[in-house]
């Protein structure tokens, strides 16, 4: 079992309390800058803004303990939000921008969301038809009075745009002006009432059974967290922070927003990752540091107009969500300057950091491990039969991991939280992995059945119970198969129904583009007479992906003549 010593203590914060003090010590130092709209905000602007939000929250019946859902791409109400609702207590839900019909009903009806913020929509996605979809009645009710027996909880959605504003909802501008009336002590008063083990935020991850579950966390979880990576980078006031990352995931919320705030790091959000804008706004706004997966990284390096631009400032940064292709780490730091990038392993039930390498480790620490574990996070390798620890070089087991920043819990989910989470408090992450001598984790494998595609976590289960519902589909098992460009691809291995005489790969994935995010559509659809078994009648995923592996070997070997 290794830990890492701790070198300061932790802090017994809440955001909002956070957000004062450095707004407080740095009013006038830039804390958000964007690129491609008029937004430019000091640390003291920021926080009159947000407390402007907070207010006008409150004014809306918000209160300690009630989800605030917000469906949005990296806008700068995003970050409002998110504050606004730590300031007075209320738990932010985040939603995935590419979510559609499907997903977000049940995301709504399981969280018991009070209110919903949200946007236009997002590529594919019109967010504004999907939730008349969903609530075809809401256009007949006043802003914030909405009632739904599907939805109990739901009375509010808050429009953020520049089109005029859908009926039933309120606009954000509304939401400000409401907070007119609040006084400020009342908003002190909320904001004292607080403690730092409050739960603050949900995020939705999938698992191998079930539906997606609500990972609660606190302001303890998250700061502590989003400080000690901040720390890693070895971030202060100076640094400029590119971040091409969605917010509503823990590597935009916790590992970008959160570690930029604990060390008055100034912010530089994209909307959405573009490479030219990413390029850009490295450049143009001198960034120190930027955040992405390998496939953002490798799109950069392959646009043709990346030799035009210069980035004479950065240097650190995290490359996270896949493994680490040692060519891609290699051009960061040759072509981009970023000596100092960093890895950083964990998973959204840990808030989400475990691990992660140090801006002095060399090459081969950073393309080959996911670091050492964070100050005050327990590690340890255990085998997956014996739960036994396993030492450092005497082979792989399942990753645990136990402190400050395990998840208080699943919402409404005690069974699955404690599947999860043991006895002794430790998280069973379903990774498998090895640890050095020198405290340094490798990530070799999971035992969880999820597909990692450039950097998206893809639950399998979730796939399976939509295609279940298509009227042609008998039975459906999703896999992960390797990809150059993603990491993985999703593959949909599908009987159909004795009765059905045709049916097309296109058809299926059609059927889940119209219900699920894009990054959930299969890559390649296989149709089967049977699956492999084991004695007992267990699937057995692990010779379907052998199957497939060398099916598409032979496929691409009748295109080309050679295996690729």
């Amino acid at each position: 079992m290794t830990t890492t010593p701790i070198t300061k203590p932790f802090t017994e914060i809440t955001f909002g309390k956070l957000l004062d003090e450095i707004a407080s010590r740095f009013p006038d130092r830039q804390a958000v800058k964007y690129i491609d709209r008029d937004y430019e905000r000091t640390w003291k602007e920021f926080n009159e803004e947000c407390d402007k939000a907070a207010k006008g929250f409150i004014k809306m019946g918000v209160k300690k303990g009630d989800k605030v859902a917000i469906w949005a791409t990296n806008v700068p109400e995003w970050l409002i939000t998110f504050f606004a609702t730590a300031k007075i207590g209320a738990v932010l839900v985040t939603v995935n921008t590419n979510y559609k019909v499907f997903e977000l009903q049940y995301l709504l009806k399981q969280s018991d969301s009070k209110v919903l913020v949200m946007t236009q929509g997002f590529k594919d996605v019109d967010y504004v038809e999907t939730i008349y979809k969903l609530l075809p009645d809401l256009g007949e009710y006043y802003p914030g009075t909405y009632h739904n027996n599907e939805f109990p909880c739901l009375q509010s959605v808050v429009y953020v745009g520049d089109h005029k504003t859908p009926k039933g909802m309120f606009a954000w501008e509304q939401v400000e002006e409401m907070g007119r009336v609040i006084p400020d002590r009342q908003l002190h008063m909320v904001g004292d009432s607080l403690h730092h083990h409050d739960i603050i935020n949900m995020q939705y991850t999938s698992g191998t059974t079930g539906f997606p579950k609500g990972v609660m966390l606190t302001h303890y979880n998250i700061i502590n967290n989003g400080m000690s990576i901040g720390d890693r980078m070895k971030f202060t006031e100076e640094d400029k922070l590119c971040i091409p990352v969605p917010f509503f995931h823990c590597f935009g919320m916790v590992l970008a927003i959160t570690a930029c705030v604990t060390h008055a790091s100034a912010m530089v959000p994209l909307e959405y990752y573009n490479p030219i804008k990413f390029m850009q706004a490295c450049q143009d706004e001198e960034c120190t540091a930027v955040h992405g997966v390998p496939t953002m990284f490798i799109a950069v390096f392959e646009h043709p107009e990346f030799p035009k631009y210069k980035f004479p400032k950065l240097r650190t940064g995290i490359m996270a969500g896949s493994p680490c292709p040692a060519k891609a780490m290699e051009l960061v730091i040759e072509k981009m300057g970023m000596k100092d990038i960093t890895i950083v392993f964990g998973q959204t039930e840990s808030s989400p950091g475990c691990t992660q390498t140090t801006c002095d480790d060399d090459f081969e620490t950073k393309v080959n491990t996911v670091g050492r574990a964070l100050p005050g996070v327990e590690c340890k390798i255990v085998n997956t039969e014996t739960g036994e620890e396993i030492g450092p070089g005497e082979g792989q087991g399942e990753f645990c991991a136990r402190g400050y920043n395990i998840m208080k819990g699943y919402y409404k989910m005690e069974e699955a939280t404690r599947q999860a989470i043991d006895e002794d408090g430790w998280l069973h992450t379903g990774d498998l992995a090895t640890v050095d001598e020198s405290g340094n984790y490798r990530i070799t494998g999971r035992i969880k059945d999820m597909i990692i595609r450039g950097g998206e976590n893809i639950y399998p289960k979730e796939i399976e119970e939509l295609l279940y519902r298509h009227p042609k589909v008998k039975d459906v098992q999703v896999i992960g198969v390797p990809s150059k460009i993603y990491g993985e691809e999703i593959m949909a291995c599908i009987k159909l129904r004795d009765f059905v005489k045709e049916c097309t790969g296109e058809e299926i994935k059609d059927f889940v583009r119209d219900n699920m995010a894009r990054h959930k559509v299969p890559s390649y659809v296989e149709f089967m007479e049977e699956f492999p078994v084991t004695a007992s009648g267990k699937i057995q995923k692990y010779k379907m992906r052998e199957w497939a592996i060398k099916q598409l070997a032979r496929q691409e070997k009748d295109k080309s003549g050679k295996i690729a």
